[in-house]
């Protein structure tokens, strides 16, 4: 057991001013209430928060209606002491990620306690979950955003460009070494198609641990940037004519801390649970779009030919299927899956948590995993798709709410008053945005994400 006594003397002795409680609510925005060092003490319970939190959409500080979420009702932020971390792009700051509590208990909105139930539940048949978020961002030119103004990218270079790197490297290392100072392992970098665009590959954790490091990777990225005089977002789509950015889930299965995603004797190299739970992320895939790909942005993205995952199929090495399976040329068996149609709009809490439940529900019902496409999904006909059992995936928000509206799995993993808030935030996010143009959509969202 923690204790705060211990807490506070190394918080003093980091000559710590404010600790950041942070919690990411229902639109991705990730918030937080910070806690001045010498009050601490009288903050063991945490701090308040308006029960309403969980209902902004991303374009207001409002309640979105229908949410079920008004001004009455507090909510305590509880840190979560095993996640603090000191600040080092904001020296004298600290952050903890928070749990949101109701008269002591769990409350039933909180994305990061969804998160938990669903490992609880994994747990409960043998399956322990890793994974990672992939990022994709750009770096921008600190262009005045306004109305009538583009975003200018901070380079023009092209794919794995090492003059991109050379170009950069001053805001990539920092970025790169303020993530290590945070305990995230650096394991690949390379600029991306995108002109300004960048990734940073971070190593798989424990499926909790892998959310909170998204949190963590998006604070990181962005502050470092600034620092530099530049801007980073994480938004899907900026540029019409320029690849958008995804947020590829990798993941594996495990049991009594051994890999159990593949199996060499297999044909895809598969293992059998593994077959079931990808089955089942195929299944709910639609209605799991409107938490993986939340945002009428998002959509932008989703099309075909762009490696994006714009088809319901898997296929090994396919960047083009919406679930790769990646080889490796060192082992016969396969380490990982990477779910592609994912982006940063997505709270990681509740795309992480649907996805294992969908993938769950795979496992519970012995869902078939059928052949792998060795394709382009697009470059088949509607009859060719048809015979493969590929189909192309919801085209809008509104088309994946109402999906999600329809999967009563999703729905009662989510639990009735985190499903309604959540539609109720995404369906407001929906009716303002979808029909907004591309310009102003980015100058609204290009620094929320």
């Amino acid at each position: 057991m923690i204790d705060l006594t211990d807490i506070l003397t190394a918080l003093q002795t980091a000559e710590t001013r404010f600790v950041r409680v942070l919690w990411c609510d229902n639109a991705n925005v990730i918030r937080a209430k910070a806690i001045h060092i010498e009050a601490l003490a009288h903050h063991a319970h945490g701090v308040g928060i308006s029960a309403a939190q969980q209902a902004l959409p991303v374009m207001m500080d409002s309640p979105a209606a229908n949410s079920g979420l008004g001004p009455v009702g507090e909510i305590w932020l509880m840190p979560d002491w095993t996640t603090l971390q000191q600040l080092p792009y904001a020296l004298g700051h600290a952050r903890a990620i928070g749990n949101m509590m109701q008269a002591g208990q769990p409350w039933a909105v909180c994305p990061r306690g969804f998160l938990q139930r669903m490992i609880a539940a994994a747990d409960e048949q043998g399956i322990a979950i890793k994974a990672v978020f992939e990022n994709e961002f750009y770096l921008l030119q600190p262009t005045q955003i306004a109305a009538q103004s583009s975003p200018q990218p901070s380079d023009r270079t092209v794919f794995a460009s090492t003059l991109a790197m050379d170009l950069q490297q001053p805001v990539i290392d920092a970025i790169a070494d303020a993530l290590m100072a945070q305990g995230l392992a650096v394991e690949q970098y390379y600029p991306e198609s995108g002109p300004g665009q960048h990734e940073i590959s971070v190593r798989y954790a424990p499926a909790l641990l892998a959310a909170d490091q998204q949190i963590v990777f998006r604070e990181t990225v962005r502050a470092i940037a600034q620092r530099h005089g530049l801007t980073a977002s994480f938004l899907p789509k900026i540029f019409p004519e320029a690849a958008g950015s995804g947020c590829h889930i990798h993941f594996s299965l495990w049991a009594a801390e051994e890999n159990i995603t593949g199996d060499p004797s297999d044909a895809q190299a598969l293992s059998e649970t593994t077959r079931q739970f990808t089955a089942g992320l195929l299944y709910h895939l639609p209605a799991l779009m409107a938490l993986t790909t939340p945002t009428p942005n998002s959509y932008r993205r989703l099309q075909p030919h762009c490696w994006s995952g714009a088809y319901r199929c898997w296929g090994l090495d396919n960047r083009e299927a919406a679930i790769r399976v990646p080889t490796d040329p060192g082992s016969a068996a396969i380490s990982h899956i990477e779910l592609k149609t994912v982006d940063a709009t997505a709270n990681p809490y509740l795309a992480l948590g649907a996805m294992i439940a969908a993938g769950l529900d795979g496992i519970q019902q012995k869902r078939t995993l059928l052949a792998p496409v060795d394709l382009d999904p697009g470059r088949l006909s509607d009859t060719e798709q048809q015979q493969r059992g590929i189909d192309r995936l919801p085209t809008s928000l509104a088309q994946a709410l109402q999906c999600l509206a329809q999967d009563s799995t999703l729905l009662e993993a989510l639990g009735p008053p985190l499903a309604k808030a959540y539609r109720a935030v995404r369906q407001a996010e929906c009716d303002a945005l979808s029909q907004m143009e591309l310009a102003a959509e980015v100058n609204l969202l290009l620094r929320r994400y």
